[in-house]
């Protein structure tokens, strides 16, 4: 397939277009996506970006339809991280839930224009300098050693993008005003000017966008040289990333080991940029200026593997201990606060019914192994007192029939933690002097 500008501007139009209708279409009214909108549309994203792929294969041109493929695989996996970060800083700006569709959208264009800049420039250095992959390959595998250790993918420095060095200097330079005022950037407080909350979240996940491009740009380049593959695949993965966001919002958390999987995948794409720069190696120091004769990963491997640790991640997350725990403790704080919810005018079907679920979640959870809670639970007092109130609220309701509800009663007859630690003496010992450590700062993440 012949890649030339009228290639480029037609490609350029369609994207543009995509954008234009996403705006149009949903961002521009206020309003919060329902699940089967954010589905429908997620798959119609993704199913678009699938077909452009065929295109390729029309072509007859297959490697730059793998070659794409793997980097729209690589670059979506990626996004996922994006995503989280963009929930940290929505939850720690307060951003109402009908207007997050705007600033999502935001997010998205101002990470295509970054990312088609970091994209340009890769080209121009790769051109000028093609030893340059040693750079990209080590890079990449020293972000995958940071992502093992947890420097960035713990909650304590994703939540710092919230206040970033942009945040912060907007927060110098600018009056703020306390609330929003809808989906306004500036607004005027008796005659003064003054930016809102919604232009400091704006200017948090710009910044962020930046930063994502210098590990994303550099992977996918790990992937393919071809800078038309590169956009595309990045363009691609990018759309459709707003419903994505409402469509899983609540259940990325549930990946424990997401961090683990993108370690993978970025040290596994920084091995392939440094076998790379071996094969075409120019530097006088390394086997005197001569090629090493290595064995390279192909474009197919590359794909199957990334595939196989995103499935791993999703297979490990949801199955293993740690992943269980979370998904027990996330469901009994959900139908414990549904509970908690109903009013009086609720038929007594349904609030059996939502007892039911909420006494089920409660029991699985008080199974939950006590070396899980510190990690799993952002605010334990608050997680109990969720739980309790709810369990309070249900005697109440079952005194007034005459009937009973035993785990209700034996959840609110206990005192402390609604898990209890371990009764053997070591591990009690244990636990007793976490829970001091825990008293004094009950919000470790």
């Amino acid at each position: 397939m012949e890649i030339n500008l009228v290639t480029w501007l037609v490609t350029i139009a369609i994207i543009l277009g995509l954008l234009a209708f996403d705006y149009f279409a949903h961002a521009r009214k206020a309003h919060t996506p329902t699940i089967k909108e954010a589905a429908m549309w997620s798959s119609i994203y993704i199913g678009l970006a699938l077909l452009f792929g065929l295109v390729f294969f029309l072509f007859g041109d297959t490697s730059h339809a793998v070659e794409y493929y793997t980097g729209f695989l690589l670059e979506k996996s990626l996004s996922i991280d994006n995503l989280f970060v963009f929930m940290i800083i929505m939850s720690n700006f307060q951003v109402p839930r009908e207007y997050q569709q705007k600033v999502l959208l935001f997010g998205i264009t101002f990470a295509l224009i970054s990312r088609t800049i970091f994209i340009l420039l890769g080209a121009a250095v790769i051109n000028a300098w093609s030893d340059v992959f040693y750079v990209f390959g080590l890079f990449l595998i020293l972000l995958a050693g940071q992502q093992l250790k947890g420097e960035l993918t713990s909650a304590d420095e994703k939540s710092n993008e919230a206040e970033n060095i942009m945040v912060r200097t907007a927060r110098r330079i600018f009056p703020v005003s306390h609330d929003y005022r809808q989906d306004k950037l500036f607004t005027k407080e008796r005659g003064k000017l003054m930016i809102t909350p919604m232009l400091l979240v704006m200017i948090a996940i710009g910044a962020t966008d930046v930063l994502f491009a210098f590990d994303s740009i550099p992977a996918i380049y790990g992937v393919t040289q071809e800078p038309y593959i590169v956009f595309t695949a990045t363009a691609f993965s990018l759309m459709g990333l707003r419903q994505l966001y409402f469509l899983i919002d609540g259940l990325l958390d549930r990946l424990v080991y997401l961090g683990y999987g993108l370690a993978a995948i970025l040290g596994f794409i920084g091995i392939k940029l440094v076998l790379h720069a071996l094969h075409e190696n120019s530097l006088p120091f390394i086997n005197g200026g001569e090629p090493v004769p290595v064995q390279e990963i192909p474009t197919e491997m590359s794909l199957v593997v990334i595939i196989a640790i995103l499935l791993m991640v999703v297979v490990t997350s949801l199955t293993s201990k740690k992943g269980k725990a979370l998904i027990a403790l996330q469901n009994a704080e959900k139908f414990s606060f549904r509970y908690s919810k109903l009013d009086d005018s609720t038929a007594e079907q349904e609030r059996e019914k939502a007892a039911a679920k909420m006494d089920e979640w409660t029991e699985k959870a008080r199974r939950v192994e006590y070396k899980y809670l510190d990690e799993l639970i952002e605010h334990k007092d608050q997680w109990s007192s969720i739980i309790r109130q709810a369990h309070e609220t249900r005697l109440e309701d079952v005194q007034r029939t005459g009937r009973s509800a035993p785990v209700s009663q034996q959840v609110v007859n206990e005192s402390g933690s609604i898990i209890d630690p371990p009764d053997d003496t070591e591990d009690s010992h244990d636990s007793a002097e976490k829970e001091g450590a825990r008293s004094q700062d009950s919000t470790r993440r």
